[in-house]
């Protein structure tokens, strides 16, 4: 190795022109191997190259959570929304006003809950 510096001509090669590390490992091992990689969303080349290079390795259950508290985030923006026509068009029927504020108040706390989860997911990962 060459201290971390890459001659140019040899960052211009693709990866599967220089010669493999080989490694010996079992089958148990190599499954092992197999399943963190894919529970990280790598190839299981780019998973044993990051964690070689001691480079974080991120989740993809992490970024479906994120993709999960965006529907959810969705979700409570259009049920907030049909409360405010509600309210809008029938205020005072059915319930009172205030407490149809509260409501909405509330569903906007949620979504600023939800915003701030998703932001530390996504640069925890970074």
């Amino acid at each position: 190795m060459n201290d971390n510096k890459t001659s140019k001509r040899e960052a211009d090669r693709p990866r599967r022109q220089v010669p493999p590390i080989k490694v010996w490992v079992t089958d148990d091992e190599k499954g092992e191997l197999v399943r963190r990689a894919d529970a990280a969303g790598l190839s299981c080349a780019a998973f044993l190259r990051a964690i070689g290079l001691n480079q974080p390795i991120g989740s993809r259950a992490d970024l479906e959570a994120v993709r999960e508290l965006v529907k959810m985030n969705g979700n409570l923006g259009r049920v907030a929304g049909l409360l405010k026509l509600w309210l809008a068009e029938r205020r005072g029927q059915g319930a009172r006003p205030v407490d149809v504020e509260q409501m909405m108040i509330e569903f906007r706390e949620l979504q600023a809950g939800i915003r701030e989860k998703m932001s530390a997911i996504v640069f925890s990962r970074k």
